[in-house]
């Protein structure tokens, strides 16, 4: 698998992009390992923190899929371990995503309570200016979420739920899946080729 890798403003570069990947309690498991698969298949460097209500919802929504997390990360961090490296600016990241987003784990980071690695790190990266991508999953939505959203979307980050894109014209629910992890990754400034991409009336038409 190959990919490229944006040079964004204030973003630091290496030879093995570094990438935090927050897992929390709201519904979207399938998701998250594929995220996590697709990062280590191009040797992107995981710090992966799971909340205890992520690993309630892996149960549920998956067959061994904490264990699998921890797996396919390269380090895994209590989120209770809030003197962990990755809470502080000077742990160089490309940037972070939590993919699935609870509502809770949004108003943390919304409101700026660090109370947590997870929202911690999220904290961290925006005031370093590093992309964040929050995977919000959650319907209907109230006006406090809302509210939340704009507040991070204000501060710098990237509020990215999960939509299922029906012109890729997927088969299978792995195809919708590919896509949105497809969708974060480019959020990130990372750009694989997991699923079809828009194209123009002409290249559809001879496609």
């Amino acid at each position: 698998m190959t990919y490229s890798l944006s040079n964004r403003g204030g973003v630091p570069q290496f030879s093995r992009p570094r990438l935090i990947v927050g897992l929390s309690g709201a519904s979207g498991m399938p998701y998250a390992l594929r995220l996590l698969e697709v990062l280590q298949g191009l040797s992107v460097e995981t710090h992966l923190i799971v909340t205890k209500a992520a690993v309630q919802t892996l149960a549920v929504e998956t067959e061994n899929g904490f264990d699998m997390a921890r797996s396919l990360a390269d380090r895994v961090h209590s989120n209770a371990d809030i003197g962990a490296g990755i809470a502080s600016g000077s742990f160089p990241v490309h940037g972070m995503i939590i993919a699935p987003c609870s509502v809770k784990t949004l108003a943390e980071i919304a409101n700026g309570i660090g109370s947590s690695l997870l929202s911690r790190a999220a904290d961290v990266t925006l005031k370093e200016r590093r992309p964040l991508v929050l995977g919000v999953r959650e319907t209907p939505l109230h006006l406090g979420h809302l509210r939340n959203m704009t507040a991070v979307t204000e501060m710098g980050g990237i509020v990215a739920p999960p939509m299922p894109a029906f012109y890729t014209q997927g088969q299978t629910l792995d195809d919708l899946v590919n896509h949105q992890v497809q969708r974060w990754l480019d959020a990130l400034g990372i750009h694989t080729a997991l699923a079809p991409r828009w194209a123009d009336a002409s290249e559809r038409q001879n496609a």
